[in-house]
């Protein structure tokens, strides 16, 4: 016997009706390349993101197609993720950091037909868009004051895109398990993989993330989002905040400047923010050295890398705010664990809490966890023993983008196999104690190890070579090139750091390299990277 109720679709457009009709004169402030601090509100922006959809419609889009951003965090990024969902398609975020090659791939695999860039990576897409085959055109995220002189084809202005539709627009009724999103994650191997939300997910991604054990966002909160809109759907922010109600402050291309963080935070009384531990370490270095307080901050949420015990220390000793350290995946929304402590937990001494906080917090409801041993056996949670992370859950990847199962990451049971090992404790709070891939997060970002080692092969004087990921102060980690000269050869550091330019993104570029005579091996010919790792746990990095 059914329930009596009634069964509505988990919509994205949803969410937007919800924010204009309850939260429509909340502000939402911007700093944009033509605009140092635009100011708008919830309702204008779902207003013009149904002028989007109609101009979108009469591009002859139909649901299912994408359409991909490279862009920062600004109000008119914001439009595109509801005007482009809203209507049907997928919005697909590119990442502007990665290497071109890479770029590249993903537009072609995803089969974007049309890309809204922002003015700053104009540039970057002249220099490509001979090699994507699937784009239609492209719409430059600005006026027509400052739109750029550009040679790329069918190229169009965002606001005169927008302004010659109407704000009328029915928001369709389509499946809540259509997709409506997509963000691409490259790990160690291979080219990168898509992951692909669906309307139902990210809805029910957006609940959780307005909980109070999680985000905890109310229409009194001030929400600046460092973490970009290109990466995970910052982390489900743009969804949660609307929801809630909480005013949204959009950084720009301004994410990494310390000052202009600080000043926002304090212009716009913001009361939580969310980035990665670089982020953190700028700002917390600007105000040390202009000697002042974060005044309005109350707590911010961090993730991407290890958060550093001084990190935590330095908010709430030096600022008074609360630090929530957050662990989760592109393919899981991304969040699976938030740090915030249990009843009881406040009569911790200090030096307890921080040994708490550094931990990758607890499970939410809604995403569940496991540790397996090596033959897939369920291990228990008593801050011991230690095995594979596995998730599973309503907003957790069941298969990447066109890849039916071929990338082995899910097991015969159905959890997804994050490449993580950790241990859990009997409170559920989880820490991670190394990673099944080698992959190396520098900054927030990924790294592939594999990568690296695969250009510098190429070099005629490198008879084998590893990379393994270091502890760094401000970067959580960089890469370490271990290297054996080939019999015979003599090279330098710097020839061997200088055979990267132009093959890979230039952040990932080692910037210390080792000679050794031999690698350790496994008994198969593998590289040891534990051993590896073990030998160079004390190596300090140049500056």
């Amino acid at each position: 016997m059914n329930g009596l109720m009634m069964d509505l679709p988990l919509l994205i457009s949803s969410i937007a009706q919800h924010a204009e009709r309850f939260h429509g004169n909340r502000e939402i402030v911007s700093v944009t390349g033509d605009n140092p601090l635009h100011r708008t509100s919830w309702g204008e922006v779902i207003s013009r993101a149904r002028r989007l959809a109609n101009a979108l419609q009469r591009c002859g889009l139909k649901q299912g197609d994408r359409v991909a951003t490279m862009a920062w965090n600004d109000h008119r990024h914001l439009e595109i993720y509801y005007g482009v969902s809203g209507a049907g398609f997928v919005c697909h975020t590119v990442n502007p950091r990665l290497f071109a090659e890479q770029i590249i791939y993903i537009i072609n695999h995803a089969e974007d037909r049309w890309l809204f860039i922002d003015a700053m990576f104009v540039p970057l897409l002249e220099g490509i868009s001979s090699q994507l085959a699937s784009l239609e055109g492209v719409v430059i995220m600005t006026d027509e004051a400052h739109m750029p002189k550009c040679s790329l084809d069918n190229a169009h202005c965002y606001e005169t895109l927008i302004n010659a539709q109407s704000s009328d627009f029915d928001w369709p009724a389509i499946d809540e398990n259509a997709a409506s999103a997509l963000c691409y994650t490259s790990g160690t191997t291979g080219d990168p993989k898509g992951v692909l939300y669906s309307h139902r997910s990210t809805v029910l991604h957006a609940y959780a993330g307005v909980a109070p054990d999680v985000l905890n966002l109310s229409a009194r909160d001030s929400v600046l989002p460092v973490v970009p809109l290109f990466h995970v759907n910052a982390w489900g922010v743009p969804y949660s905040a609307a929801i809630s109600g909480a005013k949204l402050v959009l950084p720009g291309p301004k994410m990494a400047d310390g000052e202009a963080l600080y000043n926002l935070m304090q212009d716009e009384d913001v009361s939580i923010s969310l980035g990665v531990p670089t982020v953190w370490l700028a700002l917390l270095q600007y105000t040390e050295k202009a000697g002042k307080r974060l005044e309005k901050l109350q707590r911010t949420v961090i993730g991407g890398a290890a958060v550093p015990r001084m990190m935590i220390e330095a908010f709430r000793d030096r600022h008074g705010v609360e630090v929530r350290q957050g662990w989760g995946m592109t393919e899981m929304s991304p969040l699976g664990t938030v740090n915030t402590p249990k009843p009881g937990m406040e009569t911790m001494t200090p030096e307890q809490q921080l040994d708490l906080g550094v931990k990758a917090g607890r499970g939410i409801y809604g995403c569940e966890l496991r540790i397996v041993d090596d033959e897939g056996h369920e291990l228990p949670w008593d801050g011991k023993a230690y095995g594979a992370l596995q998730v599973r859950g309503a907003w957790v990847c069941s298969d990447y983008f066109k890849l039916d199962g071929g990338a082995g990451a899910h097991t015969v049971d159905g959890w997804f196999d994050t490449g993580d090992v950790a241990i859990i404790d009997g409170e559920g709070y989880v820490t991670i104690t190394d990673r099944t891939k080698d992959v190396i997060k520098s900054g927030g970002e990924w790294i592939s190890s594999i990568e690296l080692e695969n250009v510098i092969m190429g070099h005629p004087a490198v008879a084998e070579a590893a990379v393994i990921g270091v502890a760094h102060p401000k970067w959580s980690e960089r890469p370490l090139l271990v290297v054996v000269r080939a019999e015979g050869e003599e090279v330098t550091e710097a020839e061997l750091v200088s055979y990267f330019d132009g093959k890979v993104a230039s952040w990932w570029v080692p910037q210390d390299v080792v000679f050794v005579d031999e690698l350790p091996h496994t008994a198969t010919g593998k590289v040891k990277k534990v051993e590896l790792r073990r030998q160079f746990v004390d190596f300090k990095l140049s500056d």
